[in-house]
């Protein structure tokens, strides 16, 4: 389908008053990107930024005459952009959140929230999104001491058919996050419960066209999984888009590009066409790499009832020749800067470089400085405890190791003075720490799971790939302290360890445990 009345061409009067080219364009886990600058190299990226991607929204907002934008969450950490706001400048009325002002420049018509956006507690996350002139919705969180935004919305939008006529369309929006979020930032349980994603939507989709909704669209900060729904699936988006009542998907998380000829093809799952159980459906990459984008060709009859005749879904590249918006950039240009000043700050010196590079190898000199530092900090704060005795033993694991971030996502810190910048590079992410006691059979459990990003190397093979491309690369925990070995010759772990009724390890023939996705 083509820009402007998604190629549809009708001579007849009737006809032409009866159709209608509805445009939903959509951003996913931009994480702080903001603007085309990678703050780790303190460098511009043309390959990231919210900045570029506005300004393939609005070439794609001009030449049609009927469209919605919507953010699916993830928006507000995940770069030293958004850990200076949130650690050192803060927000307030008087102070918005450089991502909510960018947003509001651009005219959001709604959004959702992902995990990563609970990430520095729910009172920040209020704070944040007050700013907002646009609505959010979350149908499977609920909130003890804070207002929840609400489970769904209603937009009401008048839209232009293709004789130029025009009728008021009403449009469903409902949000959700995948209910792991809770486990993820242990922090939030005395805060917020949530609930599985495709029972949550399965409760409000009924409501949201009772109270008259035309078309759903489901925000869906969830991976793309099994076409049958599981309880507490963190992957739920082909599940969700069989449910009645939902039109349209947008979904995200995993930070892949869908549709794309590379996604599997799987039940329920068609990546050439751009559908998820037979309906639109589109997942738009990191950071604004990608544009999110469904056409949809609609029907309204003399009964004023609303069909979708037909559809077609892209995620468009941001390409490195777009130019940032300056509407952006300027409602980013203070803490921008103030970030910069703030990553120059000198902390420590290093006698020696540390690096990535092999990381996925478990040599990784960086990330066994931070298990140290995470061994002294639990350490000490466990003294005079009736857990002061216990061997501490130091997980970790690798962000920046290539991999789906590109060859440029590693860790390259020369040795010398380090600054704040430095800091912020051996490990991306500001999570909490949190100590816990473990048997051994457990430990076995967690390492097999590791070991699941090696490939099986069959003995006398010559140039064997030895990494999973498919394996994130922050479910490789290295756990320091403890000395193992892996035998590639046997298939990637079906075998593994686990603790029986009486407390003893059993060895048990099954699928490797599942980590969750911590994108």
């Amino acid at each position: 389908m083509a820009d402007g009345n998604c190629g549809l061409d009708y001579q007849d009067e009737a006809e032409a008053a009866s159709r209608f080219a509805l445009r939903i364009l959509a951003t996913t886990d931009l994480h702080m990107h903001v603007l085309p600058f990678d703050y780790l190299a303190d460098r511009p990226n043309p390959g990231i930024g919210l900045a570029r991607t506005a300004s393939l929204i609005a070439c794609r907002g001009r030449n049609h005459p009927n469209t919605l934008l919507f953010d699916n969450g993830d928006f507000l950490q995940g770069s030293p952009l958004g850990d200076f706001v949130a650690y050192v400048d803060g927000v307030g009325p008087r102070k918005p959140h450089p991502a909510i002002a960018a947003m509001n420049a651009m005219g959001y018509d709604a959004a959702t929230l992902g995990n990563h956006d609970f990430s520095y507690g729910v009172g920040f996350l209020m704070r944040a999104i007050e700013g907002a002139r646009f609505p959010f919705t979350l149908a499977n969180v609920c909130l003890s001491r804070h207002r929840a935004p609400p489970r769904s919305l209603i937009l009401d939008r008048e839209i232009e058919a293709l004789d130029g006529s025009r009728q008021t369309l009403r449009i469903g929006v409902i949000g959700l996050v995948p209910p792991q979020t809770v486990e993820w930032d242990r922090q939030l349980h005395r805060d917020m419960a949530c609930a599985d994603i495709v029972e949550a939507a399965a409760a409000e989709v009924p409501l949201i066209r009772a109270a008259g909704a035309d078309l759903v669209v489901a925000l869906a900060h969830t991976g793309i999984g099994e076409a049958e729904a599981t309880p507490g699936m963190e992957n739920a988006a082909t599940a969700l888009a069989a449910l009645p009542g939902i039109d349209a998907v947008i979904t995200g998380h995993t930070h892949q590009v869908f549709p794309d000829p590379l996604f599997p093809a799987t039940p329920g799952v068609d990546p050439t066409r751009g559908a998820l159980a037979g309906k639109p459906a589109v997942m738009a990459g990191f950071g604004g790499s990608h544009l999110g984008v469904i056409d949809l060709d609609l029907r309204r009859d003399a009964f004023g009832r609303w069909t979708i005749e037909g559809f077609s879904s892209r995620a468009e590249p941001v390409g490195p020749d777009i130019p940032a918006a300056a509407v952006i950039s300027d409602a980013a240009k203070r803490h921008h800067a103030a970030t910069r000043r703030h990553l120059r700050r000198r902390i420590a010196r290093s006698r020696s470089a540390m690096t990535s590079f092999f990381s996925l190898i478990g040599d990784d000199p960086g990330l066994h400085l931070v298990a140290k530092a995470q061994r002294w900090h639990v350490r000490r704060a466990l003294r005079d405890t009736e857990w002061a005795k216990l061997p501490i033993l130091s997980a970790s694991a690798p962000f920046r190791a290539g991999g789906r971030g590109g060859p440029d996502h590693y860790t390259c810190v020369a040795a010398g003075r380090l600054t704040e910048r430095n800091l912020a590079d051996l490990y991306l992410f500001p999570n909490r720490i949190c100590a816990v006691e473990m048997r051994g059979a457990d430990l076995i459990a967690w390492l097999e799971r590791s070991a699941s990003i090696f490939r099986r190397i069959t003995p006398g093979q010559t140039d064997a790939p030895l990494i999973d491309d498919a394996f994130p690369s922050y479910n490789f925990d290295v756990i320091d302290g403890l000395t193992w070995e892996i035998d590639l010759s046997q298939p990637p772990p079906c075998r593994f360890w686990r603790v029986d009724r009486r407390g003893q390890p059993s060895h048990r023939q099954c699928a490797p445990p599942r980590r969750p996705n911590r994108g």
